[in-house]
Formats: structure tokens, sequence, C-alpha cells
């Protein structure tokens, strides 16, 4: 599952799920703006930054990092980030959280005692396996806890949060948006599964047409399309036949070829 750009788009439409999930649920989500900023030495990237907005320069940075597998260099790697971003972007507020998301704890490594001087006042590690109770009271939370559920309780478990987004959300943009994320999660939950199949398996008939089916749907089109290549390639065909006859841009038929 492409668990990076989930959780990027939940933190970037509804930030207030990660202060839900840090137990700070009075901050006030209009003083941060969410970035995920390249740090250029060696390529490294953050998964995500809630940056304060300049007009609130004393509020703290948080580091947001999403980790679902075992990494003995994790720690290493999210230090060394950080510490490139204040070299690079020199943010005005000395205070600053490192938030590391896991799965389970299972994959969580060891801290290198190197860096046991930041882990009091700086690193906050949270589990998603030991969210049950809180996902059940907080729609936000429960969203996030989907991601990691097994395949044999998400079913149930989407049910639930789709019951709770219709009963707690007025707006109906918003609540689409919710519904939006979870069909989302469910679609990369069950690859095999079509539309009809996701809406039987919900009970609903909400998921209609929209732009993450939409997403998927029109990959494995292309992705099918792409499998004949070879073959038209070997016949001797061009480019710009071969994407007349897949219906296919030029470029991604250029790209495409070995």
């Amino acid at each position: 599952m492409k668990t990076d750009a989930i959780f990027y788009d939940i933190f970037q439409e509804f930030p207030s799920i990660l202060f839900e999930l840090i137990g700070q649920p009075n901050i006030n989500t209009n003083t941060y703006k969410f970035i995920a900023p390249e740090i250029k030495q060696r390529s490294f990237r953050l998964d995500g930054v809630f940056s304060p907005l300049e007009v609130f320069g004393n509020q703290p940075l948080y580091f947001v990092e999403v980790q679902f597998y075992k990494d003995e260099e994790f720690y290493d790697r999210l230090f060394t980030s950080i510490f490139l971003y204040f070299s690079q972007y020199k943010p005005v507020t000395s205070e600053w959280y490192a938030i590391v998301i896991y799965d389970k704890h299972s994959n969580e490594t060891s801290c290198p005692l190197r860096y046991r001087a930041l882990l009091e006042p700086h690193l906050r590690c949270f589990y998603l396996d030991e969210l049950e109770v809180v996902a059940q009271e907080s729609l936000g939370v429960g969203i996030v806890r989907l991601v990691v559920e097994t395949e044999n309780r998400a079913p149930e478990l989407a049910k639930q949060l789709i019951d709770k987004a219709r009963l707690e959300l007025a707006d109906v943009l918003i609540q689409r948006k919710v519904l939006e994320f979870i069909e989302e999660i469910i679609v990369y939950k069950f690859p095999n599964f079509n539309r009809k199949e996701i809406e039987t398996m919900l009970n609903i008939n909400l998921l209609k047409e929209t732009r993450v089916y939409q997403e998927a749907k029109q990959e494995a089109k292309q992705e099918a399309k792409l499998e004949l290549l070879p073959k038209l390639v070997q016949k001797g065909l061009s480019i710009q036949e071969i994407a007349e006859l897949l219906e296919l841009d030029v470029e991604i038929i250029r790209k495409s070829i070995p």
C-alpha cells in the first residue's frame, strides 16, 4: 500500500488528525502549513513537517515520519534530516518534536545512545496497532488506524467510520473528502476488488466513480495496455504508431520501452 502518499494526503486535508493522534486536539491547525521539504544532501526527504506560519513563529515544529518496516538506520536518517532541515531552512522557533508513526511496535528499532539527549524532550512515538480504543472514539484516528487494520477487520471498521462521518460531519464537502479517504485505503488494501465488490463489502452505494477509484482504474487500464508493448515493438511499429494504437501519450510509450 502507498502508505506515505496516503498519510500525506490525510494530514494535508485534515491536519487536526495528527494533533488528535499525539494527544493535542486543541491545537489551532490554522497556525501551521503542512509540507514535505526536500533535504538536498544525499536526497533526504522528510515525510512531512507541520511548520508554523510566519506570524506564529514561536510555535513548535512537528517533524512527522511514517515507518512501516524495521530499519536499523532509521533514527540516523531521521535526526540527520532534521538537522539538515535546520541548516537549510533556518526556522525561527527553537521548539521542535519528531513524531514517528509506526504501524506496530515490533517495527521500532532501538534508538542509538548517541541521540539519547534528544529522546525525552523531542521524540514522540505512536503505534497504530495500539490505538483501538482511541480509534473507536475519534473519526480521524480511526481513519489512521484503518491503514494498518487486518483485511478481516478492515471492512467492519470502514463501515463504522462511514457511519461516524455521516453522523458527525455536517459539511457535505468535508464528509465527501473523508469518505474518499476511507475509500482510498480500502482500494489499496483490496487491489483485486472492483468498485461493485467494494460497495458490497461495505454495504454502501456511495463510491460512485470517485477520484481514487477512477485513478486506480485508469492506472490498471494503462498497465494492461503497456503489457502489449514488447510485442508491438517486435513487430517494428514506431513509437507514434504504438501510441495511436494503444491510445496513450507518446511520452508514456517512450518511457516504457526498455
